[in-house]
């Protein structure tokens, strides 16, 4: 005896509607994230989409829609924890909505910035968050911003009007370096992320919004430029040390992973933190924590700003509501790599 397999049938859009008692249109509405569903509606339908196990035709929808349903992603490297972050908020969210995200890296070279601005434009993709490492606008980068299918996350690029997911750089700088402030350090040196990019010139500012709130002339503080590495941090510290004009009780560093190579140059030296020389930093990657002594630094939420921004372009394309908020608060993590300077 020859045994059939059963097929299952398996649930429709209108198996769906006809279970919560709604049209098949107010079922496509939930589906699509749009906003003219309300929260009850919106509720029952998706307790029959799992109730059902209904999966959306996501092809059909992507033709219905006339759109490739695909963004890319540009950031300068996924070796910084932070971009890391970033890239994973927005591909949740994409994914969420059936939209693939296509990554390029840069290495924070505008040539590549503008290819990959110019290859996701031939290749018809929806749009595009860019995360620059350069700062700088290029050809293939106007374009997409006077088109309207582009969003900055993090840094912006200055002269260019697009949507921009930010978290309080200036403020969250200001913050930190009044802990140093607090505990008495008055000799401290700067190293800066690259001087001609957003969030090095908001951190940069908020630094010596601090200083001078004490009366110090902020111009005679030492400014060393990075590039937002490990090495760029082991390496500028290095030249803080090495400057006789410098005798430093403290160092901020643009962020974290600056803080780490530092703190390498410094325990190499012999200089013991926080008995030596107190450090700061910026990002509260997760190495933060790990370091000895931990790294007091400035928490900004990398996936929720990652999601925002997946959020902000979907909804720029019609796939998703407008995000609740563009700009994030910055939190203080008070942690041991600061204290009070040693007499001398």
């Amino acid at each position: 005896m020859i045994l059939q397999k059963t097929a299952v049938k398996r649930a429709t859009i209108r198996d769906v509607a006809r279970e919560a008692g709604v049209s098949v249109g107010t079922v496509s509405a939930v589906i699509n994230n749009s906003a003219n569903v309300t929260e009850k509606n919106r509720q029952r339908v998706l307790q029959c989409i799992a109730a059902l196990e209904y999966e959306p035709n996501t092809a059909a929808r992507s033709l219905k829609r006339q759109l490739s349903s695909s963004i890319g992603l540009i950031v300068p490297d996924l070796q910084n924890p932070f971009f890391a972050s970033v890239a994973g908020g927005v591909q949740a969210y994409a994914q969420l909505h059936d939209v693939l995200m296509v990554l390029g890296t840069t290495g924070s070279d505008m040539r590549w910035e503008e290819y990959y601005a110019q290859s996701l434009r031939t290749r018809r993709l929806d749009g595009m968050v860019l995360l620059s490492g350069s700062g700088k606008p290029t050809a293939g980068l106007i374009k997409l911003v006077d088109s309207g299918s582009v969003v900055f996350v993090d840094e912006c690029v200055p002269g260019l009007d697009a949507p921009f997911i930010s978290a309080a750089n200036r403020k969250g700088a200001r913050q930190v370096a009044q802990e140093l402030l607090k505990a008495g350090h008055r000799d401290i040196a700067i190293v800066a992320g690259p001087l001609w990019l957003w969030t090095s010139q908001q951190r940069l500012a908020g630094y010596r919004e601090a200083l001078a709130s004490i009366g110090r002339d902020p111009d005679t503080v030492p400014v060393f430029s990075g590039d937002y590495t490990e090495e760029s941090g082991y390496r500028e510290t290095r030249s803080i040390l090495e400057d006789a004009r410098t005798t430093v009780t403290a160092i901020i560093y643009g962020n974290d992973l600056m803080a780490v190579g530092g703190s390498r140059l410094l325990e190499e030296a012999g200089r013991r933190v926080p008995e030596d020389i107190s450090i700061v930093g910026f990002d509260d990657i997760l190495v933060s924590t790990f370091m000895s002594p931990s790294l007091t630094t400035v928490a900004q939420p990398g996936y929720e700003m990652g999601r925002a921004a997946s959020q902000l372009l979907l909804h720029k394309l019609g796939l998703a509501n407008e995000p609740e908020t563009t700009r994030f608060p910055t939190e203080i993590k008070i942690r041991k790599s600061v204290a009070a300077p040693r007499p001398r």
